[in-house]
């Protein structure tokens, strides 16, 4: 029971399951907006369904990305700790369970409607390309950022079964905030990349060009969530989320600048994961009440 407990450990940390915190209260918070703007009614199996596709498609991406790098990370040292690396998972074992995953994702996607099941190889495939990006273009940053935005407007669809212009807003929030952060992550690779020959916003512009891109996705960022609260109830809770989100960006653009980058680790997790969740709960408290 213990080496079972320890391997399931091994394949979370390979997918970074923690991670799931960036992109999944959005995507709750895209279907509680769907609940309230449309005359959809709750359903505990639909909210299964839609985080069961969470889960998946999260596995699926960062299972791939760990299979497709896994002998960059065994030449990085801060990521030769990684599970493929030091043989906790093999890269075999590591394609079955994206393979698995995929396959998964697919079918509860197809249970939900016509239109999640039509698009789910397409979700899959932008996710499962971001792993290629940084082999040949600065941006994969903004491919990360869409994998991720992908999951607000896929909620809604999910709930819906159609895609207006508000949930978008939320999609090209996640998609420009987490491109914006991730840029800040990059850095911690700058030389390694640079001695690899591999592609990022840090190895084309430098650390002070890479962190001004940074900022200018997050000061659209909230541009995305001012435009998208303006489909909201109005109300003391929505601005609250609002603020701490913003302060949470503010903070770590602070935190981290050209000479100090110490705090990458807390920029990147710690503030990122306090943004996601109380916008979201605020957020969806707000629409709730009224």
């Amino acid at each position: 029971m213990k080496q079972i407990f320890a391997k399931i450990g091994d394949y979370m940390g390979l997918v970074k399951f923690s991670h799931t915190i960036f992109a999944m209260p959005f995507a709750l918070m895209a279907f509680v907006f769907a609940l309230k703007t449309t005359d959809t009614q709750f359903s505990w199996i639909l909210l299964l369904q839609i985080v069961g596709c969470m889960v998946f498609a999260r596995n699926v991406a960062m299972g791939f990305n760990r299979w497709t790098d896994w002998k960059i990370d065994r030449d990085n040292p801060r990521t030769t700790s990684r599970e493929i690396p030091t043989g906790k998972i093999s890269p075999k074992s590591a394609l079955i369970f994206v393979i698995i995953n995929a396959l998964l994702f697919i079918a509860v996607s197809s249970s939900i409607n016509l239109l999640t099941a039509v698009l789910s190889p397409v979700a899959l495939a932008v996710v499962m390309f971001y792993s290629y990006c940084k082999r040949f273009t600065s941006w994969a940053h903004i491919v990360l950022g869409l994998s991720l935005g992908i999951a607000p407007s896929a909620a809604y669809i999910a709930t819906t079964g159609t895609l207006t212009f508000a949930p978008c807003l939320i999609s090209l929030l996640v998609l420009t905030w987490c491109g914006g952060f991730d840029i800040i992550y990059a850095l911690q690779d700058l030389d390694f990349d640079r001695q690899r020959g591999l592609h990022s916003i840090p190895v084309r512009f430098g650390v002070k060009g890479a962190l001004y891109i940074s900022i200018a996705l997050h000061a659209i960022s909230i541009a995305f969530l001012i435009l998208f609260s303006l489909y909201c109830p109005q109300g003391w809770l929505l601005w609250i989320g609002e603020g701490l989100f913003c302060g949470c960006i503010i903070l770590e653009h602070i935190l981290v600048t050209p000479t100090k980058q110490r705090s990458i680790g807390i920029a990147f997790g710690t503030l990122n994961g306090i943004a996601s969740l109380t916008l979201a709960t605020f957020t969806i408290l707000q629409l709730i009440v009224g």
